[in-house]
């Protein structure tokens, strides 16, 4: 088994993202990209399999070694392992609960995680809290030291971008349920924003589709763990399961991490610009970045940036349809974290899984539009939503 552990980042994390660790992979011709090792199994010359560090690639390959190091890094984690999806990295997580334990959730979240969640507390036997997370005595009040195995965080929650005290939560957790592990699905904000395993977090994941890959051109999920021992659980489920990720698209994520931090920085500025506008337009604007925002200090405190996605309100199912479908430069589709800029309605497109009666009883608005920004021009970004608004029947002011 090979030890993905990493010792603490020497340089900025901007400079680390670019540099791969020499020793992740031997590789006997120095290559200046980490080779792609398109194999299923590897030889060995002893009779009883051993004297080889890897046999099956579903156990480990040296190009997902490579990620796994790079990420364990930059993730500050004791361990870190990358899986087919996003949605895989938490089904993974969720094997660590067993029937009869239970899992306290945001009442905010991604469609798909929902989905997840209900199958387990369906047919899993585990029984799964929605609070708004947003408030600690809200997760404490379900707190039970000995049912509570699992408190699962989005901060900032998708699609509502509403922001959770992580470091709160996780006392109050680890002081009442000392079995229990807080994980933090950190997909929205990516390493290069919000580190939550030194927030305190146990275990933080990615749909490593998003940010970390940034070309939506493969699927990915990372998990990082901040103890060994949860890491070697972890590394049971993928290899029993068979989930681990295969050398190519491995050889992808390793390429597109390596620009995280240029993407993440560009993405953001222009997702500042955008917020402004919206709110300068009168619209109710979800994004941390702008101070406005009822949690702009906390986001702070534990964030470097706000990131690139923001929601909106126009007050109206139509209207926003009318905005989305007007749209040219900002293509239609679910997801996020692309380097080209994308706009849709949660309720009817990555939530719509979620029951409407559900989606009124977490007060998700129906005319809520999400906007993903990408690394285009923000003069351009903006003149295509203006005009978009224009179209949908929209007054739009003109800036001052």
């Amino acid at each position: 088994m090979v030890d993905t552990s990493s010792s603490s980042p020497r340089y900025h994390l901007a400079t680390e993202l670019v540099h791969i660790d020499s020793d992740a992979v031997k590789d006997n011709y120095n290559a200046a990209s980490v080779p792609i090792y398109q194999t299923a199994t590897f030889k060995t010359s002893n009779a009883d399999g051993s004297g080889s560090e890897y046999d099956y690639s579903r156990s480990g390959n040296p190009t997902r070694t490579a990620v796994e190091v790079h990420l364990a890094k930059i993730m500050k984690a004791q361990r870190a392992f990358v899986v087919s999806t996003g949605m895989t990295a938490l089904d993974v997580i969720l094997r660590l609960v067993k029937h009869g334990q239970e899992i306290i959730a945001g009442d905010d979240l991604y469609g798909g995680t929902n989905r997840l969640l209900t199958y387990v507390s369906q047919y899993g036997g585990i029984k799964v809290h929605n609070v708004d997370t947003t408030s600690v005595d809200k997760v404490s009040a379900r707190l039970d030291p000995v049912k509570t195995r699992l408190v699962l965080l989005e901060s900032p929650t998708n699609p509502l971008i509403k922001i959770a005290d992580i470091r709160a939560i996780v006392s109050r957790v680890h002081n009442t349920c000392p079995n229990a592990l807080v994980v933090v699905d950190n997909t929205m904000m990516s390493p290069y924003l919000q580190n939550t395993l030194e927030l305190g977090a146990d275990i933080e994941y990615h749909s490593g589709t998003k940010y970390l890959a940034g070309h939506h051109d493969l699927m990915a999920g990372v998990i990082g763990c901040a103890a060994a021992a949860v890491a070697e659980q972890v590394y049971f489920v993928i290899n029993a399961s068979g989930s681990g990720l295969g050398p190519f698209d491995s050889w992808l994520l390793l390429r597109g991490v390596k620009t995280l931090g240029i993407r993440m920085e560009k993405q953001q500025s222009n997702a500042m610009l955008i917020a402004a506008f919206l709110e300068a337009q009168g619209f109710r604007v979800h994004y941390p970045g702008l101070k406005s925002s009822p949690q702009y200090e906390l986001h702070r405190s534990m964030s470097s940036g706000p990131g690139a996605v923001l929601s909106f309100e126009t007050g109206d199912v139509a209207l926003s349809e009318r905005v989305v479908e007007s749209a040219r430069l900002w293509g239609i589709s679910v997801s996020f974290g692309c380097i080209n800029s994308l706009i849709s309605m949660p309720c009817k497109m990555s939530h719509a899984s979620i029951p409407a009666e559900v989606r009124k009883q977490r007060h998700l608005p129906e005319d809520l539009i999400r906007l993903c920004v990408g690394i285009e021009h923000p003069d351009d970004l903006i003149s295509d939503l203006a005009s978009a608004l224009t179209k949908a029947g929209v007054e739009v002011k003109a800036k001052d």
